[in-house]
């Protein structure tokens, strides 16, 4: 405590203020002077007890902060008495809790991140080993060229899908990281349903499917048109994809104070019930998905709307078909 620069000044002005006093009361008695030298050690005593306690104090903290920088979160160093210590012991509590919650969301993204690589590379393995086993197919002098062109064309496939896939990925990662810039513009509601059938109008006319749109053209909401098309594209393509030759589309939509509703139903096969709190999850692929499904299409879609203060909830019955319910709000929630 001693080799404290602060303490040694603070002792050298109190002995030189009673080193003063004594001179002066020695003009008077001894009594006086005895009186003023007792007086003396006693206060320079105290104040040395005084400072000693708050160091000691202060090199608890020390080592308390020194054990949280070294990832032990587990101190809990609160003090509710008054005074100066008392606050800063409750200050590095809070940070100490910061820090710890700060750790686990970096544990969780960590965990995030080593299972989104991994079903990522999953997804690309799959169209990788088909065109590597055509490749060498192709490579054959003697193949036919009807099974070469075959396979030519199954490669061409292949790299279509990864192509998907790769800008897929792509997407979701930005949205995932806030990195997409959502506009805030006026979506007229026919207008977006008019643009995101447009990919899905030859599967339908393939499979003779019938597709209904009802809904006021006044009907609208704030929003990105862009992404929302990609998304409301996804569950056109699903589905158009689970509901069986000749069988219907039913598109709706509507507005009122609170919200703007748009309603994509099908009469497919439907979605087990103990699939259904899955299908917005990230490479989830259901029972019933089709080989060339890689669980992106719905996960994307929930993304883009909820990120602009929207909601999708899904209701279906096996054999019955599927509804999708997407709603955006006025006001957030």
């Amino acid at each position: 405590m001693m080799r404290n620069r602060e303490i040694r000044l603070v002792l050298l002005v109190m002995c030189t203020i009673s080193l003063v006093l004594l001179v002066v009361a020695a003009f008077f008695s001894l009594a006086a002077v005895v009186l003023v030298l007792l007086s003396s050690i006693l206060l320079i005593g105290c104040s040395l007890l005084s400072a000693r306690w708050r160091y000691q104090e202060i090199e608890k903290l020390s080592g308390y902060v020194r054990r949280i920088s070294g990832g032990d979160y587990t101190l809990d160093v609160r003090d509710n008495r008054e005074g100066e210590l008392s606050i800063l012991k409750n200050t590095i509590y809070k940070v100490t809790v910061m820090l710890s919650e700060q750790s686990a969301l970096l544990h969780k993204d960590k965990i995030h991140l080593t299972d989104a690589i991994s079903d990522i590379s999953h997804q690309l393995k799959a169209p990788l080993t088909s065109m590597m086993v055509m490749a060498d197919l192709v490579d054959d002098a003697k193949l036919p060229d009807a099974k070469r062109r075959e396979f030519t064309r199954n490669i061409r496939i292949q790299l279509e899908r990864l192509d998907w896939l790769v800008s897929s990925l792509l997407k979701l990662s930005k949205i995932d990281a806030d990195a997409v810039p959502f506009r805030k513009e006026q979506v007229m509601v026919a207008g977006l349903i008019e643009k995101a059938m447009q990919p899905v109008l030859i599967p339908i006319d393939i499979k003779g499917q019938t597709i209904s749109i009802t809904g006021e053209d006044s009907v609208s909401f704030l929003g990105d048109l862009s992404w929302t098309t990609e998304a409301v594209l996804n569950i056109l393509k699903n589905a158009v994809e689970h509901t069986q030759e000749g069988g219907t589309i039913a598109i709706s939509f509507s507005e009122n104070p609170l919200y703007t509703e748009i309603m994509i139903k099908d009469n497919g096969k439907g979605i087990p019930r103990d699939e259904l709190p899955f299908i917005f999850k990230r490479f989830y692929k259901g029972k019933s998905a089709g080989e060339s499904s890689s669980g992106i299409g719905l996960s994307m879609a929930h993304s883009i709307i909820t990120k602009q203060n929207g909601d999708i909830e899904v209701q279906s019955d096996i054999h019955e078909g599927t509804a999708f319910r997407i709603r955006f709000y006025k006001q957030f929630i």
